[in-house]
């Protein structure tokens, strides 16, 4: 979500919230490196609901607890998306950085009840006509180009030329934006900066650019519509508005981008750096696959999201949740959570992890599923082609964004020997 990491403030939290003395400064150092430690110091001192400081001081809660986060996903009656509920509304200024992902607005993700089973059905239903064969068949062809654009120099940087580039392409060409063209590249472009924005970027300016782009395409193909997910939704008896196409269209393919290309790298990264891979790394598709499910439980795309607002005062993790205060989904704890995994061991061998979230508002079926076509193609297709690929850096070296949302590396620098064009 957002790479802001929040400067600790000397400003009391405001009163009648959750916030107290105790209460964890969500970012730094810590969330950068080695979450997983912070999370099991947060279990030891707060139990399964921590009491955690936002950006500017701002209080709420953080949801650590498998059966916890499994209870505020599934209740929706107590826990609900509108953020309009929140009490802190009064302290947050209007430039905040969460600004982005709490402010309400007219999409699928801050719908409630019947209006979000109309929402997410249009979604699902326009998603479920995505042949996964033929978005295979795309995703090599994508990610054949942007192998062939480097595999001669013998080195790349994974991250920027190709983990978060083909998704992009990816979920753009499910959606019925032509390939190939100059204005495609751009709006792939701009989505990274919109959702992962490096230094010098501007990602209002290229978030407003994605809105006015999809708006156009809704328009293209309201006029004529094709074999896409746009189309489909355009067509789908629930008749949806094009501004509501639009917001949802946006969902959708942000959902698809950003956590996608993190998967895809933080996979190649445990490939690259685990010895339990190395012997058969090179096409080993039970690797390959092995490997994906252990980054949903152990590296999540996804670490923490923003998040549930209480309907009425309510009981969780026995902490007193007060009328309107926030809940953070801590996704990435929860997939560790020792109640689930004695002993501290983590198996790979079953997908029960909070990844795509959980309940009404989890990644609408077949996301998922489409998901891991985007990532194990990308990640099979890669070591095909470059069988002898290695990290061109110490392992240590490796450095995760400073976000405390997203778990992904800042970049990925391989050798490899180049490859005759």
């Amino acid at each position: 979500m957002s790479d802001h990491t929040g400067a600790t403030s000397t400003n009391a939290p405001p009163p009648g919230c959750p916030a107290h003395a105790s209460a964890v400064q969500l970012g730094g150092l810590e969330y950068q490196q080695t979450p997983s430690q912070l999370y099991r110091t947060m279990r030891r001192e707060h139990g399964s609901v921590a009491p955690v400081l936002l950006d500017g001081d701002i209080p709420a809660w953080l949801v650590l607890g498998y059966p916890e986060v499994c209870y505020v996903t599934s209740h929706d009656e107590l826990f609900a998306r509108d953020s309009r509920r929140w009490n802190q509304w009064p302290n947050i200024p209007p430039d905040w950085p969460l600004m982005p992902f709490v402010g309400h607005q007219p999409s699928v993700l801050f719908t409630e009840a019947q209006e979000h089973q109309r929402r997410a059905g249009v979604i699902t239903q326009a998603l479920e006509g995505v042949d996964q064969f033929e978005l295979a068949r795309e995703c090599q062809a994508i990610a054949e180009q942007l192998i062939s654009s480097f595999a001669g120099s013998g080195q790349a940087e994974l991250m920027s030329t190709y983990a978060h580039v083909l998704p992009a392409r990816a979920v753009l060409w499910m959606c019925g934006v032509p390939q190939g063209r100059a204005d495609t590249e751009k709006l792939v472009d701009d989505l990274r900066i919109s959702l992962d924005a490096g230094e010098g970027d501007d990602p209002v300016a290229a978030y407003m650019r994605v809105g006015a782009r999809i708006a156009e395409l809704v328009k293209e193909k309201r006029e004529n519509p094709g074999p896409d997910v746009t189309s489909r939704m355009l067509l789908d008896p629930a008749g949806l508005t094009d501004e509501e196409i639009v917001q949802d269209l946006i969902s959708v393919i942000a959902a698809a981008q950003q956590p996608t290309a993190n998967w895809i790298c933080n996979t190649l990264r445990l490939l690259l750096t685990d010895e339990r891979f190395a012997v058969n790394v090179s096409g080993g598709r039970v690797s390959v696959g092995d490997a994906l499910n252990e980054v949903l439980w152990l590296d999540t795309p996804t670490q923490n999201f923003i998040g549930r607002w209480a309907v009425r005062d309510t009981q969780l993790g026995g902490r007193l949740i007060r009328e309107g205060d926030c809940l953070v989904l801590g996704l990435a704890a929860a997939n560790t959570d020792p109640q689930i995994w004695p002993e501290s061991h983590v198996g790979a061998e079953n997908s029960a992890h909070l990844s795509f979230s959980n309940g009404e508002h989890r990644c609408p079926y077949p996301a998922p599923l489409l998901a891991d076509v985007m990532a194990r193609t990308a990640v099979e297709t890669l070591l095909e082609r470059l069988p002898d690929l290695v990290l061109a850096v110490e392992t240590e070296k490796l450095t995760w964004r400073p976000s405390i949302w997203m778990r992904g590396l800042t970049s990925l620098p391989v050798q490899f020997t180049p490859a005759v064009q």
